[in-house]
């Protein structure tokens, strides 16, 4: 009976079918009279039935029409449940959830993150990968959920939320014959080796724009994507690495390192949330970045809004 029929003309005769008046019906469905007349006229053909006769000064169901209006009943109530979200319960939620970041992310705010998940999602299970900025357009490809970097920008065509920003300081050893030195030269910082960590965001390239401003350049001697590895060699060294001041108060705080302002401005660090736009009204996603950025705000070894 109903295989040509839309849905729109099933929920006008759902309507028609309890108002049993054409004025009403029109009223609630906001189309005029006498569009309800012919909408009537087309469900009686469809359903070879009057579904509407006329009693006296009103109408009245025909027996098809008190059957098929049970069941437009039950229809339209399994029709509104399917659209309904199903309530998010986090202590419910299983499944796999990836964060992509750098190490000193992995090192310093992942745990907390997945202490406090432990405790209010017990069955979701958390991946970490390390961040790459190559990886922003293929959020979706590689399978990442969400991820915090670094960007002078908000980000186009992917979803974000700013977490805070820094700007960049020259980190050394204690000890270091620059580090008891009031002012830090630009010949100062051309005459000592660097250290450069290539994993996560590229945390110096504003220094490097700066410096190539100015037709110098620096010799770096290592390169390596972990923090750790590097804060192993620049304690032992003359080396110097130009890193972002949240994490040169870390490395202060926990190990022989000590920091210098930089002889000159190039500008701040801004640090985001990212993830890609499917997500943005998905409930669990919406309830994981709040958490996240709650313990970001917490933790005290990452960015804080300003």
């Amino acid at each position: 009976m109903f295989q040509n029929i839309n849905l729109n003309l099933l929920k006008s005769l759902h309507i028609i079918l309890h108002e049993t008046h054409v004025s009403n019906a029109a009223k609630r469905l906001y189309i005029t009279q006498s569009a309800m007349s012919r909408q009537l006229a087309q469900l009686r053909e469809i359903c070879q039935d009057e579904l509407l006769v006329r009693n006296s000064n009103f109408y009245v169901l025909t027996p098809k029409a008190e059957l098929l209006k049970k069941k437009l009943d039950l229809f339209f109530s399994d029709f509104e449940h399917l659209l309904n979200d199903v309530k998010f319960e986090p202590k419910n939620w299983q499944g796999e959830f990836v964060i992509s970041s750098s190490d000193y992310v992995a090192q310093y705010i992942l745990p907390h993150i997945c202490s406090t998940l432990g405790q209010l999602a017990p069955k979701l299970d958390i991946s970490y990968q390390l961040w790459n900025p190559l990886h922003i357009g293929k959020l979706h490809e590689l399978g990442i959920d969400i991820a915090s970097t670094m960007l002078s920008e908000k980000p186009e065509g992917i979803s974000s939320q700013f977490i805070g920003s820094d700007y960049s300081v020259l980190a050394m050893r204690a000890g270091h014959p620059l580090s008891n030195k009031d002012k830090i030269s630009i010949n100062d910082l051309i005459s000592y080796p660097y250290i450069k960590i290539t994993g996560g965001a590229d945390k110096d390239y504003l220094f490097d724009q700066y410096i190539d401003a100015l037709k110098l350049t620096r010799n770096i001697k290592l390169k390596v994507p972990f923090f750790s590895g590097a804060t192993t060699q620049l304690i032992q060294t003359d080396s110097l690495m130009v890193i972002p001041l949240h994490i040169a108060k870390t490395l202060e705080k926990l190990s022989s390192i000590t920091y210098k302002q930089l002889p000159f401005d190039i500008g701040i660090n801004k640090y985001w949330l990212i993830w890609h736009p499917k997500f943005d009204n998905a409930p669990s996603h919406k309830w994981i970045r709040e958490q996240i950025m709650l313990i970001m705000q917490e933790n005290e070894y990452s960015i804080h809004l300003s």
